[in-house]
């Protein structure tokens, strides 16, 4: 059951985290080029993706045995995990700007302006720049939905579930306030889906190497809880070195 839960949580925020990044692009786009551009590109985006999930995820659960595909699905999570969790990291250290999408919102809205005469219809540049955007984050998120539902028996759905919700939610937020999402807390949710993809993804590279994990199915939840302690434990020693260093610096420079 705790599989279940995990897997469309993971798929929920994961999901959700790729979808503001793309909808800021396509209220960019919906402002400047039209919104009937930005809205076909981006559902025909969806199409495609909604297409790769079911002909190529939901096949995967039945061809694939379980036993073996542990090992592959885990080490695809624990990098993919790992990625994630090093960037928010960096983030929340300070060693790498949060990411800011109002700031996005409006260097693209300035691209969109650059982009010559707007056309009647279907303008082909703002539908190019929303199919393109929705696509390329979707199938990030495909990457988690897949992992997630072949890594145990009937988890397809419930990672799709949280997929879907996550789109939806995320979408019709938009185009109904029709403002980039800047009060959603991405940075905060990207640790998140990092710390569950990794802990997740160490579970199962774990059980394909018939490793006994105390208390079961619990051991995830254990792990994330790690992994967040160890998080904040660097997070602290970077901030810490930072601070030394600036102290130095500016020591030096009043001295001189």
């Amino acid at each position: 059951m705790i599989f279940t839960y995990y897997a469309a949580l993971s798929s929920f925020l994961g999901t959700s985290v790729e979808f503001v990044e793309a909808l800021t692009v396509i209220l960019a786009v919906g402002a400047v080029r039209g919104w009937r551009s930005a809205l076909i590109g981006a559902g025909a985006a969806l199409a495609i993706l909604a297409l790769l999930v079911f002909a190529i995820g939901a096949p995967l659960v039945h061809m694939i045995h379980i036993g073996w595909v542990q090992l592959i699905v885990g080490l695809f999570m624990l990098l993919f995990g790992i990625r994630w969790l090093r960037k928010a990291i960096l983030r929340y250290a300070g060693l790498k700007a949060l990411h800011d999408e109002q700031e996005s919102y409006e260097k693209e809205l300035q691209r969109q302006q650059n982009a010559g005469q707007i056309r009647r219809g279907i303008d082909s540049f703002g539908f190019i720049t929303s199919f393109s955007i929705t696509f390329l984050e979707g199938m990030e998120a495909i990457f988690i939905v897949i992992t997630l539902g072949t890594s145990g028996a009937n988890l397809m759905n419930a990672s799709v579930l949280g997929a879907s919700l996550g789109a939806v939610v995320v979408l019709v937020v938009g185009i109904i306030f029709r403002k980039p999402l800047i009060r959603v807390p991405e940075n905060t949710m990207k640790f998140i889906v990092g710390l569950m993809l990794t802990s997740f993804g160490a579970f199962w590279v774990g059980e394909a190497f018939s490793v006994e994990w105390p208390q079961a199915d619990l051991s995830i939840v254990y792990m994330a809880i790690t992994l967040l302690l160890f998080s904040w434990m660097i997070i602290r020693h970077c901030k810490s070195r930072m601070n030394r260093s600036a102290s130095i610096s500016q020591r030096k420079s009043e001295a001189i």
